[in-house]
């Protein structure tokens, strides 16, 4: 294990752009670089990515593992996993982190068992301690937090969890070593292979993963036909709309929108709650947020332990009223 060095982030990218999580994990990378004294590298696969390079260069990176190549157009375990284990294995990092996403989730543990070493899922925090990477994640539901590490086997990989770390801020402009990774993979020998792409997330839903404000509803929202109070005052406030797992279990909305551990963690700058009590499933998934606004009739929900700002009263009349004050204070800016 005295060989293995550096700490890697594998890139995201999501409709020709850089998934946010990536930030956010480069920026705890670079923490954890400071105290284990070692490389904070990134490793970019796809189809015509080398023009993000430059982005990296703003953001302290000290390499670049880059491998380029029209094959890797579409996502593919196969592919993926194959060009990351023979780099891992020529290069030995002794960190590698993913994001927490339906990629991170699907890649990682085929590395992570092809190279025989552990992996922990959905962790909220990490640190180094005595040389070990400390892999933080909720268990029990979010009642808990467990710490995990990997002292015998190396590489340590982790999988990140969304919008729960500082996003890297851009520095000055340096100059990243650029390793350029050269790939051999024949079409023809691939077991699967893409032929169509069919989008599951509702066309008229605004993601809620990266959105600066959200607007949310709960049980206390009462009906599918209720929500449109939500929406109006999402649609001033150019927010997306999220959910606590009670509407969606009740069919009132998508489960696209949903906030929670079994749904997005979020972390906007504005979370306005509406007729949400704020169970810990819940809270886990959103109390992160800059902002918190919560509007409840209950006041002993727990939601108002967390929130900045707390309304007791009935959502039915609060958030028209505001949904009106906003429209009249923005039409005059």
């Amino acid at each position: 294990m005295a060989d293995n060095k550096d700490i890697w982030v594998f890139i995201e990218f999501k409709k020709n752009s850089i998934r946010g999580v990536s930030f956010e994990i480069i920026g705890k990378a670079k923490e954890l670089a400071k105290k284990s004294n070692e490389k904070v590298c990134v490793v970019l696969l796809g189809s015509n990515v080398s023009k993000f390079c430059e982005d990296f260069s703003y953001h302290g990176i000290d390499r670049i593992y880059l491998c380029e190549d029209s094959i890797l157009g579409e996502y593919l375990t196969e592919t993926f996993s194959s060009i990351l284990i023979n780099l891992i294995k020529e290069y030995i990092p002794s960190i590698l982190l993913f994001p927490a996403t339906k990629l991170g989730r699907d890649l990682a543990p085929r590395i992570a068992a092809a190279l025989e070493t552990g992996l922990t899922a959905d962790c909220i925090e990490l640190d180094i301690q005595d040389g070990n990477l400390v892999q933080t994640r909720t268990v029990y539901g979010g009642n808990y937090l467990a710490d995990i590490i990997c002292p015998k086997n190396r590489p340590q990989m982790a999988t990140v969890r969304p919008n729960v770390m500082e996003r890297s801020e851009a520095l000055e402009k340096n100059q990243p070593e650029i390793i350029n990774v050269p790939i051999d993979i024949d079409p023809n020998q691939l077991k699967t292979k893409v032929t169509e792409k069919i989008e599951t997330t509702v066309i008229d839903i605004k993601p809620i993963d990266e959105a600066d404000v959200i607007v949310s509803g709960g049980r206390g929202i009462g009906s599918k036909e209720n929500f449109k109070i939500i929406d109006e005052l999402a649609g001033v406030l150019n927010a997306a709309v999220g959910a606590s797992r009670a509407a969606v279990d009740a069919g009132w909305i998508s489960k696209s929108c949903q906030v929670g551990q079994s749904g997005t963690v979020v972390c906007p700058n504005i979370y306005i709650a509406c007729g949400i009590s704020g169970t810990t499933q819940h809270l886990v998934g959103m109390k992160s947020s800059k902002k918190i606004i919560a509007i409840n009739k209950d006041p002993n929900a727990p939601i108002f332990d967390v929130c900045d700002y707390g309304i007791v009263g009935d959502y039915k009349v609060i958030v028209p009223l505001l949904t009106e004050a906003l429209k009249e204070k923005l039409s005059q800016d």
